[in-house]
């Protein structure tokens, strides 16, 4: 029992072996994942439209709009402790591990309650804020609240997910995802239409299904973490580590607030572009959300990807295998440029037979669909390399850069493209955008990838000599601080 125990805390080791194909498998859960959420999303969906029809669909829209806000504020402080994790895991240093987690639970505790109470004070306004329709409004309402109590599970979830692939498993978070997608999808019908015992709680109950599959996730999460013993565990003594040292959590803010700000960035610039679009008319509006649902799944590869390149350069970088983390790098666009380039091509080649998926056969916004898929497809291949670089770099804690980039290729690039070129191009404009903001940001990113400083330092280091400075200035005896 005792050697299945110490065998199985030992998670998978990134720092050894083939780069190419361990950084396949490794992507390819988390892609997965993705797949599958995208899929949860859409079902439910489907059952909010069909039973509840229009206005109930438009109520989540906006509804998940914020929630996807707050998700996008907490995701870098999960970022920023996943490199953490990752890099001591590379040390294999699980106590460095388990303090990393320890961090960014903490956190998330504090965070996840603040959000679930601020946002059923606060729903209303922000209903406000986004414009929603009056007739959208209650059920928006209705639907938001439920959902931000569920977000503190929810967000616990997710971070842990982060903190099993940051020390180089993700295969169970992939796993452990079907259940709860399996309990939110059944349940929706269950409660919306009120089935055999259940209520019939119409918009209520799409939510109130949803908050029931986080807690059914994050109890088998929980669950799984201690039955396997794995490393991001927190036993005994260790639960001090919910409240971190100041250096720790200092870091965890400072690295984790630029990569939340991107997301930021990138929900903002898409807010501006959906009113561009809505300029054009009803049928370029629904051609336009057709092609951004192709957009979501020829996506997905690059954001893997990015995922497991930063968590296996990170594992390096902490075990100091320099010279495998620019191979790393390597890998990652090649494989991106396969996958992702191979669906630009087949969505292309059958962009009309996937548009009338969405879209009425004969309808003129196919034809518009199919043109905006064309000019602004292939943009993504580009967003793909660039996503693979920044991860590399982000892997050593570079943060800042990669938000100033993405500002200048959003903002002034792609944003700026489409109203400069307004008069020429007229709503062409707002497609050949997409490349020209995809080509600033690749362009931008090689540069700092290959001259910038985000080699120099080291996250995890600076935030043991910073523990060494604390310790040597309250003990004398204190062990001294590392070397290299």
């Amino acid at each position: 029992m005792g050697d299945t125990r110490q065998r199985d805390r030992k998670p998978p080791d990134l720092t050894t072996g083939p780069i190419f194909g361990t950084l396949l498998l490794f992507a390819l859960p988390a892609l997965g994942s993705n797949v599958l959420q995208s899929i949860n999303g859409s079902i439910n969906a489907i059952w909010v439209g069909q039973f509840l029809g229009e206005t109930a669909l438009a109520a989540t829209a906006n509804a998940n709009l914020v929630t996807f806000l707050m998700f996008s504020l907490c995701f870098g402080f999960g970022m920023a402790s996943t490199i953490l994790i990752g890099q001591s895991a590379g040390k294999r240093d699980f106590d460095g591990v388990r303090q990393a987690v320890g961090a960014g639970l903490g956190l998330f505790l504090l965070l996840g309650a603040m959000t679930a109470i601020f946002g059923w004070l606060c729903a209303p306004a922000l209903l406000h804020v986004l414009a929603t329709p009056a007739d959208v409004y209650p059920q928006a309402l209705i639907y938001l609240r439920v959902m931000f109590l569920g977000l503190p599970s929810g967000l616990i979830t997710v971070f842990l997910a982060m903190a099993l692939r940051g020390t180089g498993d993700s295969l169970t978070p992939l796993f452990l995802m079907l259940p709860g997608m399996v309990v939110d999808i059944g349940l929706n019908p269950v409660f919306i239409l009120g089935i055999g015992p259940a209520p019939r709680l119409g918009i209520m109950g799409a939510a109130i299904a949803t908050l029931l599959a986080n807690l059914v996730s994050f109890l088998l999460m929980v669950s799984v973490i201690y039955a396997r013993d794995v490393p991001i565990r927190l036993r005994g003594a260790e639960w001090r580590y919910l409240v971190p040292r100041k250096i720790l959590i200092m870091t965890i803010l400072k690295k984790g607030i630029p990569m939340g700000l991107q997301m930021i960035v990138m929900a903002g610039s898409s807010l501006v572009m959906m009113g561009l679009v809505n300029g054009e008319g009803t049928e370029t509006v629904a051609a336009y959300g057709s092609a951004t649902q192709i957009w979501t799944y020829i996506q997905m590869p690059a954001i893997a990807i990015g995922m497991a390149v930063s968590t296996m350069a990170a594992q390096n970088i902490g075990a100091g295998r320099w010279d495998r983390v620019n191979r790393i790098g390597t890998a990652g666009v090649l494989i991106n440029l396969a996958m992702t380039g191979s669906l630009v091509l087949l969505t292309t080649a059958l962009d009309h037979h996937v548009l009338q998926l969405f879209l009425k056969d004969q309808s003129q916004s196919i034809a518009i669909g199919e043109h905006i898929n064309l000019i602004a497809g292939g943009s993504f291949i580009l967003m793909g390399i660039t996503m693979v670089l920044s991860s590399v770099a982000r892997a050593n804690g570079a943060t800042i850069m990669p938000l100033v980039i993405m500002i200048i290729s959003y903002i002034p690039g792609r944003l700026g493209a489409a109203y400069a070129l307004k008069g020429m191009l007229g709503p062409d404009a707002i497609w050949w955008s997409f490349p020209i903001g995809a080509g600033l940001s690749l362009v931008l990113t090689i540069a700092f990838y290959l001259h910038g400083s985000w080699r120099n330092g080291n996250m995890l280091a600076s935030v043991e000599e910073g523990e060494e400075f604390c310790q040597s200035e309250a003990d004398p005896a204190a062990r001294p601080a590392p070397t290299g």
